[in-house]
Formats: C-alpha cells, sequence, structure tokens
C-alpha cells in the first residue's frame, strides 16, 4: 500500500459536512496514533487524480472518488466511529 500523506474529505459544496469530516478524520488520526498526514476539505468539483492520497467522502459520492484515487465511502458522514474504522482498515492498525 502506497504511503498516505494527504487525505482530502469532500462533499457536494465543500462546506458544513466536510469540514465535519475533515475533523472526525484528525481525531480519528490522533486516537490512531497517525501522525504526519496533511486533512482538508473541499468540494467534489476538486476531486482529481494527484488531489490526495485518500478521498473521504458520503457513500454516495464514493464512486466519483474511486475515479480519482483511493477512497472511503461513509454511510453516516458525522459518525466519528465509522470514520475510525474505516481509517483503522485502511492504515491496517
Amino acid at each position: 500500500m502506497m504511503a498516505i500523506k494527504k487525505i482530502l474529505c469532500f462533499c457536494g459544496s465543500g462546506l458544513g459536512t466536510s469540514f465535519m469530516m475533515e475533523m472526525n478524520c484528525k481525531k480519528a488520526l490522533k486516537q490512531l496514533g497517525i501522525k504526519g498526514v496533511e486533512v482538508d476539505h473541499t468540494t467534489i468539483d476538486d476531486i482529481v487524480p494527484g488531489a490526495a492520497d485518500l478521498f473521504v467522502c458520503g457513500a454516495d459520492l464514493v464512486e466519483k472518488a474511486q475515479a480519482a484515487g483511493s477512497a472511503i465511502g461513509l454511510k453516516n458522514i458525522l459518525s466519528a466511529e465509522e470514520m475510525t474504522q474505516k481509517l483503522k482498515e485502511v492504515f491496517g492498525k
């Protein structure tokens, strides 16, 4: 697996929901003891190959993200528990 140095959380508009996912992602990485990963949020329009090593979004948008690279889709985008579990799987923790 390639090293993950940048994670982009995104939603349709790139405002509230993606920001909440960013906060949950940062908390999850800290909880898992993973350092050196930049996390940001954006709009679906910025999801292009090379924009990030991993994209995080709602399950409804995951196909768009997978077209640009590695992605995880969340069933409940505001669930910190689901975010932690998915990142645990990705990072092999």
